[in-house]
């Protein structure tokens, strides 16, 4: 297992998973990598879009990156990414959303690449690769200018 390497750490991560054991999980393997200074953990994706909604006006408190369920009770993931959609742009262009899902429905990682606001799909569970991986790809560029 390795940390991350030479970036400075993401404000913040954000998981949505109804899956309490995921969640516990996917917490531990972030906090692993040492790549982010908190992680805020969503059971539903209503609560977590209502938090993006409140604190749309502080870029302090939106997170970076987001992993996000596609089978939840309740709001799915479907339904979240479509009201996610209308947050303001400036908002989205600082978030990253990645679905990290169990599905094995081929259909579901076309379906997910159709909206513009996911970056990447991902199938559970989630490793210290994957995530250093993400980092990588799209936050490292921004810490090679400083």
């Amino acid at each position: 297992m390795t940390k991350v390497q030479k970036m400075e750490k993401l404000n913040c991560i954000m998981l949505i998973d109804d899956d309490e054991p995921t969640n516990f999980f996917n917490e531990f393997i972030i906090g692993e990598t040492d790549c982010t200074k908190r992680i805020l953990v969503f059971d539903e994706a209503q609560k977590a879009l209502s938090y993006l909604k409140e604190i749309h006006k502080d870029p302090n408190k939106i997170p970076e990156l987001i992993f996000l369920d596609i089978n939840m009770p309740g709001m799915d993931g479907w339904e979240f990414l479509k009201d996610y959609h209308q947050l303001d742009v400036d908002q989205k262009d600082q978030s990253t959303v990645v679905m990290l899902t169990t599905s094995l429905n081929p259909d579901d990682k076309t379906r997910s690449l159709q909206y513009e606001d996911v970056k990447k799909f991902l199938k559970k569970p989630l490793t210290i690769d994957k995530v250093s991986e993400i980092i990588k790809t799209f936050f490292e560029q921004k810490d090679d200018a400083a």
